[in-house]
C-alpha cells in the first residue's frame, strides 16, 4: 500500500468524482489526505524503533510515547472514517490488519522494555482481532506474496505473545493454522522457502516440550499451569527479617544450541523470564473482541521497583524487575548490557544475572591455579564464526577461550549487589569470584553431570532452571511422571508449599547462614528462587539416580546442609511426595 497520497493523486484516483453515497467531496478528500499523512508518519516512527537500543529508558521512552500517540490517532481515525476510506482510499481489510499487527508489535516491544505482562494483553487483543475478523483472509489471492508474508509474520508474533501469556490452547490452534498458511503460501506462489517450514517445526516442537507435565481435570482436559508468582504462591517475608535489597535489573542469557527454541527464546529463557514476573492482572479478553472495544491504551513510564511498606503497613505493589533477553549474544554484546544494567541500578537494589549456556572448559585442567577466575573455564558466548561445514570455531588465546565469560569477567560488577544463576556444566567455576568490594554476592550453580537416563533430554531444558521455575513439575520430572490427575497435583502442590514454608522458617533461624543470602532474601523473586533451590538440592541429594556431589547443584556461599537443606523435616516432605506418587523406590531410605 502506498501510504503517501498527494492532492493530485487523490484527484486522479477519483475522490473528486461523483459518488453514489452522496458524501461531501471536500470532506472525503481531506479525510484521505489526513489518513495518508498519519499512516506515513506511523510507519516512519515504527521503522525508527529498530534504531533505538533496548537500554536507556531516557532514550527510548520518549520515542515510544510519540509512536503510541500517532498509532492511537491512526487507529481511531480509520475506525471513525472507515466508510470514506473504503470508498475513496480503497482501504482493504488486510491493510487494516497490517495497522493492527504493528500496534500489537508495539505493545510487545514495550513489554520487552518494561517487563510488564499487562502490555502483552494489549498485544493479544489486537492480534486476536486480526484473527477473528479475518483481516488477512484474502492474502493468497494477491498477485505478489507480500501480503501473504505479512500474514505469516503476524502468526509467528501472535504465537510468541500467546506463549508468554500461557494461552496454550490458542497456541496449539495458531501453530496448526500457521502450518496450513505456509502450505498455501508454497502452493500459491510456488515457493521453496524452507525457512518458514523451519519456523512452523520449531513452534510445534516448542509447545510439545515446554509442558513437561500434563495435569488433567476430572473431564480429562489438560490444564495449563502458570508459574509466575502471585500473592497465593509467594512465601511471605517474616516480620523480623529486614528487607535489604530488591532485584531491579535481570539479564537472561541463552546460548545452548542443543536446547529447543522458538523466536530467539530457548526453553530455559522462557521459563526463567516467567520466574521473575508477577502473575498479570486478570484480563477481560474474550476470543471475539467487538470493534468498539478495541482501543489503544497509551502506556505510562514504569517506575522503578519500590521496597518497604505503605503507611498503613500494607506492602507496596511492586513492578516486575526490568529484563534483558539475550539470545546467543557475543561477549561484547553481553558486556554492554551488563554494563548498562549495572549503571542503572538504584541504591538498595541488585542485579540478577542468569546464564543458560554451553560450557567452555579450560584448556589445561590443573589441580590448583594461580588464576582460578580464568583457568577453570566458564560459559560460552556466541563467537559468530563457523567453518565451511557450519561447525562453530572457537579461537583460544593463551589457552583461554576469547568468547567465554570467565568468572573473572564479572569481578567489576561485584561493586554492587550481584545474584548469579549459572546453568551450565562448568557453573562451579563461578565459586571463585572474589568479594573484593564487600557487596552481597550469591551464585547458584548447576551440577556438573546429569544421570545417564536424563542425558538424552537436555533439549527439553536444564534441570536447575526447571526447579527454580516450578519445583512441583520438576519433582514429577525426576520421577519420570508426565501425566497426573488434578487432585493428585493439588495434593503435591500443598506438600511442596509446606516444604518452602518450613524452609523459610529455617532460613530465618539459621545462625550459620551467610549474611549475603539474607540480604537478597527480602525480595520476593529471589526469596522464592533461594527456597526452590533448597528444594532442588534436597530432592536430588535423596534421589538414587543422582549419585554423588557432581550431580547436585551447588551454591556460593554455601547454605548449611544439616541446618537447612537436609534438615530432617524437609527430608520428610520429599519422602511424603515420593509416597504420594508411589515412587519411594527412587529415593534413599530416611533414618
Amino acid at each position: 500500500m502506498d501510504s503517501t497520497v498527494s492532492e493530485e493523486e487523490v484527484q486522479k484516483d477519483g475522490v473528486v468524482a461523483d459518488n453514489e453515497n452522496g458524501l461531501d467531496i471536500a470532506v472525503a478528500k481531506a479525510t484521505v489526505l489526513e489518513f495518508a499523512h498519519l499512516l506515513e508518519k506511523s510507519k516512519n516512527l515504527f521503522n525508527g524503533l529498530k534504531e533505538i537500543p533496548q537500554y536507556g529508558a531516557k532514550l527510548w521512552h520518549p520515542y515510544f510515547a510519540r509512536t503510541f500517540e500517532v498509532y492511537t490517532r491512526l487507529w481511531k481515525f480509520q475506525q471513525e472514517h472507515r466508510k470514506i476510506l473504503e470508498e475513496f482510499y480503497k482501504l482493504k481489510r488486510w491493510q487494516i490488519g497490517e495497522i493492527a499487527s504493528k500496534i500489537g508489535q508495539l505493545y510487545y516491544h514495550y513489554y520487552l522494555r518494561t517487563s510488564e505482562p499487562n502490555y502483552l494483553h494489549e498485544a493479544f487483543s489486537f492480534y486476536t482481532a486480526i484473527r477473528t475478523r479475518s483481516y488477512y483472509a484474502k492474502a493468497k489471492k494477491h498477485e505478489t506474496p507480500d501480503v501473504m508474508l505479512k500474514k505469516l509474520r503476524y502468526y509467528t508474533r501472535f504465537i510468541v505473545v500467546a506463549l508468554l501469556l500461557r494461552r496454550m490452547n490458542i497456541v496449539s490452534e495458531l501453530v496448526k493454522e500457521l502450518t496450513k498458511q505456509i502450505k498455501d503460501y508454497k502452493n500459491t506462489f510456488d515457493s521453496d522457502d524452507k525457512d518458514w517450514v523451519l519456523v512452523a517445526n520449531e513452534a510445534a516442537l516448542f509447545i510439545d516440550n515446554e509442558q513437561l507435565l500434563r495435569v488433567k481435570d476430572q473431564f480429562g482436559r489438560t490444564m495449563y499451569l502458570s508459574s509466575r508468582i502471585s500473592p497465593d504462591t509467594v512465601i511471605p517475608l517474616d516480620r523480623s527479617v529486614p528487607r535489604y535489597l530488591d532485584v531491579h535489573e535481570v539479564i537472561i542469557v541463552g546460548n545452548n544450541g542443543q536446547q529447543i527454541k522458538f523466536s530467539e527464546l530457548t526453553l530455559d529463557m522462557y521459563r526463567m523470564l516467567q520466574t521473575v514476573e508477577y502473575e498479570p492482572e486478570d484480563d477481560l479478553l474474550k476470543d471475539r473482541i467487538p470493534e468498539s472495544s478495541l482501543v489503544m491504551v497509551t502506556p505510562k513510564l514504569v517506575k522503578p521497583p519500590s521496597s518497604g511498606t505503605a503507611a498503613d503497613d500494607q506492602p507496596i505493589k511492586r513492578h516486575n524487575p526490568h529484563k534483558y533477553l539475550l539470545y546467543k549474544p557475543t561477549f561484547a554484546q553481553m558486556q554492554t548490557y551488563i554494563s548498562i544494567a549495572f549503571k542503572e541500578l538504584p541504591p538498595q537494589t541488585c542485579l540478577l544475572l542468569y546464564f543458560s549456556c554451553e560450557p567452555s572448559y579450560p584448556a589445561n585442567k590443573k589441580e590448583s591455579s594461580d588464576e582460578p577466575c580464568y583457568d577453570t573455564g566458564g560459559v560460552a558466548m556466541n563467537c559468530g564464526t563457523a567453518d565451511d561445514s557450519g561447525v562453530v570455531v572457537r579461537k583460544k588465546a593463551g589457552g583461554h577461550d576469547m568468547h567465554c565469560v570467565h568468572p573473572g569477567d564479572l569481578i567489576p560488577y561485584t561493586r554492587k549487589p550481584l545474584f548469579l544463576i549459572i546453568d551450565s556444566p562448568t557453573a562451579s567455576s563461578f565459586k571463585f569470584i572474589p568479594k573484593l568490594f564487600g557487596q552481597p554476592l550469591v551464585a547458584l550453580m548447576a551440577a556438573q553431570d546429569v544421570p545417564p537416563a536424563m542425558s538424552d533430554s537436555q533439549h527439553q531444558g536444564s534441570l536447575l532452571t526447571l526447579f527454580l521455575f516450578n519445583p512441583t513439575v520438576a519433582f514429577f520430572y525426576v520421577c519420570n511422571i508426565d501425566d497426573v490427575p488434578e487432585d493428585l497435583w493439588v495434593k503435591c502442590q500443598t506438600v511442596v508449599f509446606k516444604y518452602l514454608d518450613t524452609c523459610a522458617s529455617l532460613f530465618v533461624k539459621c545462625r550459620k547462614l551467610p549474611h549475603d543470602h539474607m540480604q537478597f532474601y527480602g525480595d520476593e523473586f529471589l526469596r522464592m528462587i533461594l527456597l526452590r533451590y533448597c528444594f532442588c538440592v534436597t530432592t536430588l541429594t535423596l534421589h538414587r539416580a543422582f549419585k554423588g556431589p557432581n550431580f547436585v547443584p551447588t551454591c556460593h556461599p554455601e547454605i548449611p546442609l544439616t541446618e537447612v537443606i537436609l534438615e530432617p523435616s524437609l527430608q520428610l516432605y520429599v519422602k511424603e511426595l515420593a509416597s504420594i506418587l508411589d515412587t519411594s523406590s527412587l529415593f534413599l531410605q530416611l533414618n
